[in-house]
């Protein structure tokens, strides 16, 4: 089995961080084997995937010059993130490592606030819904990334964290009365920050293929101030932006079986649509933190691969 871990595409970038302990890799890989029982893929999704990240994640905090380390994560839309920071922060304590995670979905604006947004700029079928560049309230990140990273060794403060709820309003979505914030208490070790577009910078406007992305495109500058708190970044990247259109789809199947609202499959294909000219806009290059970046490529069934 170490050789088959040794074969995986992001390998390489994890072995020139450090010597890999194969007992303890071997120990983590059976935990998430049981945490994970049941998924497609099981021994590929462990071993060049999660724990590839995971190793990642540890070295850099080993590496840092303080804590917690703030480790930025981009993927797409349905791309798994969320799930991957879940069982990253349930196997850190193995490694001696508390971490907690933020998206950045929980900085949208309010529904109020995104309708507001809308009206403002008619017939932008970008900034109709939330999810581009300008439909975040940056101050609230800022805010909470800050209260998140002041958790170092010795605290024990509590930090209340935003929470998103997608199910409002059929599906559209709305922030989460204060009363169903998230608590998070130090000492934290790592803070996980995920989100499809997080590490995206904006590009020359000449660039642009619709007048309608102008707006998020300069909107973009201002997450610099999200950007520059992270000290390291992992990139989960699809091979074909086409597959986050299916991706979404199963997550709207998902919450719709699990009895909360979501988007009809009509809806929900012509939202993503709107966000394919972002990806192949901004998903290149190797994000805010080049000199700590982990880049994983993805297929259609969240494999990692070689890149293309």
């Amino acid at each position: 089995m170490d050789a088959f871990a040794a074969s995986g595409p992001a390998f390489r970038q994890i072995d020139a961080l450090g010597p890999i302990d194969w007992a303890q890799w071997r120990s983590l890989a059976d935990r998430l084997a049981t945490d994970l029982r049941g998924a497609a893929d099981l021994d590929r999704r462990i071993h060049h995937l999660y724990l590839p990240v995971l190793f990642f994640c540890a070295a850099r905090a080993r590496l840092a010059a303080a804590r917690p380390l703030v480790v930025g994560i981009q993927a797409p839309q349905g791309g798994g993130k969320t799930t991957l920071v879940r069982h990253l922060i349930a196997r850190l304590p193995d490694l001696g490592l508390r971490a907690a995670g933020v998206s950045i979905d929980d900085f949208y604006l309010t529904r109020a606030e995104q309708l507001r947004l809308s009206a403002s700029h008619p017939c932008n079928r970008y900034l109709e819904h939330r999810g581009y560049p300008g439909t975040h309230d940056l101050d609230l990140g800022v805010r909470t990334l800050d209260a998140l990273h002041a958790l170092g060794p010795g605290s024990t403060a509590t930090v209340r964290v935003p929470v998103y709820d997608k199910s409002a309003h059929g599906g559209r979505g709305d922030r989460a009365p204060e009363a169903a914030w998230r608590d998070v208490t130090g000492p934290l070790d790592i803070v996980f920050v995920e989100g499809w577009m997080l590490g995206f910078a904006p590009v020359v406007e000449s660039a642009l293929p619709d007048a309608g992305l102008v707006t998020p495109n300069r909107a973009l500058a201002g997450y610099s101030r999200w950007h520059e708190r992270l000290d390291a970044f992992v990139t989960l990247r699809a091979t074909d932006p086409q597959f986050v259109i299916r991706w979404r789809i199963e997550a709207e199947a998902s919450m719709a079986a699990e009895g909360r609202p979501a988007l009809d499959r009509a809806a929900i294909e012509d939202y993503v649509r709107r966000f394919l000219p972002a990806y192949a806009l901004y998903a290149k290059g190797s994000g805010p933190v080049p000199d700590a970046h982990l880049l994983v490529f993805l297929d259609a069934e969240r494999r990692a691969v070689t890149g293309p």
